[in-house]
């Protein structure tokens, strides 16, 4: 056959030569060393949890080599596409201190445009190149096109990332009748074909395979380690019937054209390595080195590890704004999930930045990473304990803002007041730790407002309401906002002793048959009387931010009401 003619009848319209486009997209001029890095998503709904994964490992990787970092949108999917998903992603990334060197970016206005010199960065934008591609693997007979009614296409038009993992209903007699297919569809001539395009019929374009499963490619993944995979022997679809390339083909020319030299995907992909190596080697360019991240597991009501699946808590980085989580404090938990030896650094260099953790993809996990909420806790607590009071305060008013405007409102009428409430136990080498998320201040902070408080007389059984009401009444007549700690607590004491209970705890535990009590309790039940909690930040602190009245008062009825 004339590959030449089929490729001119095919693409008449395509007048550039792969030339013609190499020299629009010169190598990069990079140090040697540097890695070009990308995040190629879909613009088909929110930002998966996962999304954070590759997004973080690619940016570290290209931004520690001196490298660079874009963003391609990879919107050649228009059935499934969601109008402002894009301009979302871009947001959502930029708040988890994700930002990229080139590629896809919003303008002062919100719109998308692009930002550097190997655009587009859409691939909807780009199917001039496709074809000038396409044309040329048919015409070295290494592409071929595949005439069918529009009912008869319609699985084929389905082929893009959703498709790449087969059925669990896959079996040999269904591979055999496919290879059959297949077969039947390489069987053509050029009058054929004429006549198809004469009568205006659409054609897939598809990789003419030349591989052979039985055989083995070999190839060192730099996460997974050394790899064999089958040879490909499928004939991937590379255009749809309109046109339009598939992942397979546009991220081929796409990562080529604009340099990329790691690839960052999950290990979903894996399958598909073997169809992608061919592609590269079709196409004359040099293979990138590619690393399958590990699927991100979650534990089920058994105990049982699963995929984090779209459906679940966790999944929509949506989710983590609306639960009030400070973006930094996923970030870092991420990296925690992605190196080993990232919690092991940070114990070491608590006040330094994670940017300045050096990410390594040998520390990176083979097997699934596991989500934990309570871990993520943790996280948080400890870095939002390090923040100073004008931080949380303004994060908190933010999420606040949007999320609770009644609380907002509290915070907003004064705000001096609610940064005195949050600078209580703040600093030093133990701070509080209250706080996971924007959403617990509410309840943390409720004792501070008469809006929010609620009087408790919840006391301990084992203690007279007679010594509880006593102690509440002579700490009133004694307490004097003037005391500095020291006096205010040796009032205290004071108190102990005259109600029998020991003035310090270790008297107590020497003695406990002496004593009601100790000190310890006696500040129980006045803690209880002014926050209504057991648990509650520093009570010296706490009754000089709610006044001397607002004290009195929350004693006085405490004691009324026993």
């Amino acid at each position: 056959m004339d590959y030449n003619k089929l490729a001119d009848l095919l693409f008449p319209d395509v007048v550039l030569t792969p030339e013609d486009i190499e020299k629009r997209y010169p190598p990069r001029v990079l140090s040697e060393g540097a890695k070009v890095t990308r995040f190629a998503p879909s613009p088909t709904g929110f930002v998966h949890f996962g999304g954070l994964f590759p997004s973080i490992v690619g940016e570290r990787l290209a931004h520690q080599s001196g490298g660079v970092f874009f963003l391609r949108i990879e919107d050649t999917d228009g059935k499934r596409e969601i109008e402002g998903a894009a301009e979302g992603l871009i947001r959502t990334l930029a708040k988890y201190g994700i930002y990229f060197d080139e590629g896809a970016a919003l303008d002062e206005n919100g719109n998308i445009y692009d930002k550097g010199s190997y655009g587009p960065y859409k691939q909807s934008m780009r199917t001039e190149i496709y074809h000038v591609y396409a044309k040329k693997l048919v015409s070295e007979g290494k592409a071929y096109p595949c005439f069918t009614t529009d009912e008869e296409l319609e699985e084929i038009l389905q082929a893009d990332k959703k498709s790449e993992v087969k059925s669990r209903e896959w079996t040999e007699e269904t591979e055999a009748k496919q290879k059959a297919e297949q077969l039947k569809m390489r069987e053509f001539t050029l009058e054929e074909v004429e006549e198809h395009l004469r009568q205006g019929h659409h054609f897939v374009l598809r990789m003419l395979a030349n591989g052979d499963p039985d055989k083995k490619i070999k190839i060192t993944d730099l996460i997974k380690g050394p790899l064999e995979l089958p040879e490909n022997d499928k004939d991937e679809v590379l255009l749809k019937s309109n046109g339009i390339p598939t992942y397979h083909f546009a991220h081929a020319v796409d990562d080529h054209l604009m340099g990329t030299t790691h690839v960052i995907r999950g290990e979903e992909w894996l399958p598909s390595l073997p169809r992608h190596i061919m592609l590269f080697s079709y196409l004359g360019f040099k293979l990138p080195k590619y690393m399958h991240i590990a699927q991100i597991m979650r534990l089920d009501e058994n105990g049982n590890k699963k995929k984090l699946s779209k459906r679940d808590m966790g999944a929509n980085m949506d989710d983590y704004t609306r639960l009030g989580y400070a973006p930094e404090c996923v970030r870092e938990y991420v990296l925690t999930l992605l190196n080993s030896n990232f919690e092991e650094w940070h114990a070491q260099n608590p006040d330094k930045s994670c940017d300045d953790f050096e990410f390594s993809i040998k520390k990176m996990s083979k097997s699934g990473c596991l989500f934990d909420f309570d871990k993520l806790n943790d996280v948080s607590k400890n870095i939002i304990s390090k923040m100073s009071a004008e931080k949380v305060y303004e994060s908190l008013s933010k999420w606040a803002q949007e999320y609770d405007e009644d609380f907002y409102s509290e915070l907003a009428s004064n705000p001096d007041y609610a940064k005195r409430i949050l600078s209580i136990g703040r600093g030093g080498s133990k701070p509080r730790k209250d706080l996971a998320t924007w959403a617990d201040a509410k309840p943390y902070m409720s004792l501070f407002y008469d809006r929010y408080f609620t009087a408790s007389d919840d006391f301990p059984a084992q203690f007279s309401k007679d010594d509880i009401r006593s102690a509440l009444t002579m700490f009133i007549e004694t307490y004097d906002e003037a005391d500095d700690p020291n006096v205010w607590f040796s009032k205290m004491k004071e108190i102990a002793e005259k109600l029998n209970y020991a003035p310090e705890v270790k008297l107590y535990k020497k003695e406990p048959d002496k004593y009601k009590g100790h000190v310890g309790d006696i500040s129980m039940f006045v803690r209880i009387a002014v926050t209504g909690s057991v648990n509650s930040p520093d009570l010296y602190e706490v009754m000089h931010i709610i006044g001397k009245e607002r004290t009195t008062d929350r004693i006085n009825n405490a004691a009324k009401a026993l």
